[in-house]
């Protein structure tokens, strides 16, 4: 069974309307990016409201990174490039497996190259992207 659409999650649990949706899908397509993303900079969402529809979506539990102590060594596991370009980040690593969390769950090519760069299985948690920015710039120098 296909996962619903983070729009139809959104719209059947009355966070946004029918037409707020149609408005941020029209602005996708000239725009390109995110849905989640596009809705929030609209103004028709916070953040934490996409969050909820992710872990509806994929079934993967919210992490609250800020309130973290992640060990330097789990932090050099992912360059500081790729934790920003993919926006995501080491949150543990419990012998082969590293704990991930990130704005958007990893599609399987995303998730092999990043269990290949560390020699790890990889385990995802969900944050907000203002969550993991800010984690990233307070963890790594």
């Amino acid at each position: 069974m296909d996962k619903p659409l983070i729009g139809e999650i959104l719209v059947k649990r009355h966070y946004i309307t029918k037409e707020q949706l149609d408005h941020a899908l029209a602005v996708q397509k000239e725009e390109n990016g995110f849905i989640g993303e596009i809705l929030v900079k609209l103004g028709y969402l916070a953040e934490r409201d996409i969050v909820v529809a992710l872990v509806v979506q994929c079934g993967l539990p919210y992490i609250a990174v800020g309130k973290y102590d992640i060990d330097p060594q789990v932090l050099r596991l992912i360059p500081k490039e790729m934790a920003q370009k993919e926006r995501l980040i080491p949150l543990d690593r419990i012998g082969n497996v590293l704990s991930v969390v990130m704005t958007n769950p990893l599609t399987d090519d995303r998730k092999i190259k990043l269990e290949a760069l560390t020699k790890c299985r990889v385990a995802t948690f969900i944050s907000t992207k203002s969550e993991i920015e800010e984690a990233i710039a307070r963890l790594y120098y």
